[in-house]
């Protein structure tokens, strides 16, 4: 042991180092939790669709601004003044369409309400019709398929050239 403290080699610079080492990974980590944070809130786009996404942004900023600065503070007067105008109007004759008593708007409710359970139904037997239709046809091809592929010869061996021709027409079909 007497080597290792003249050496320079000591309990407290093997210490020192520890604490370096440690000290240097604690710095590398912030680095790296820094240079992801900044990733995270900056907009990096392929730079093949870079202008299309400028071009986005400055059309978002153009209908942001366009309401407040279009509208002129004469025509904004104009407007609500035919505003007024058209809703003393329209006051006289919601007040003829408000008389419904609230058993009318129950049936109207539950009117809208069968209607809508109607179409409903008829949409499910349509879907269910088509699903059996398709069915239908798929067990149709199978059971063709499987007529020609189980033919046999009179020797009780498989028609191979049934199958082959059976594989063309599949073949032929699909191109």
């Amino acid at each position: 042991s007497l080597f290792l403290v003249f050496s320079g080699q000591g309990f407290a610079f093997r210490r020192k180092q520890k604490i370096e080492r440690q000290y240097g990974k604690l710095l590398k980590k912030r680095r790296h939790v820094h240079s992801q944070q900044d990733d995270q809130f900056t907009d990096t786009y392929p730079e093949h669709l870079k202008h299309l996404y400028l071009a986005e942004e400055e059309k978002l900023k153009k209908r942001r601004r366009t309401p407040d600065d279009s509208v002129s503070s004469e025509e904004k007067l104009s407007k609500a003044a035919e505003t007024c105008t058209f809703s003393s109007r329209s006051v006289v004759t919601q007040g003829k369409s408000k008389n419904k008593t609230s058993n009318q708007k129950a049936k109207e409710e539950y009117e809208k309400i069968k209607a809508e359970r109607a179409r409903r139904k008829e949409e499910a037997e349509k879907r269910k019709q088509q699903r059996e239709e398709a069915q239908r046809l798929y067990k149709q091809k199978k059971m063709e398929a499987y007529k020609i592929l189980s033919k046999k010869t009179k020797k009780g061996q498989p028609n191979l050239n049934l199958q082959v021709e059976f594989l063309l027409q599949k073949i032929q079909q699909n191109t």
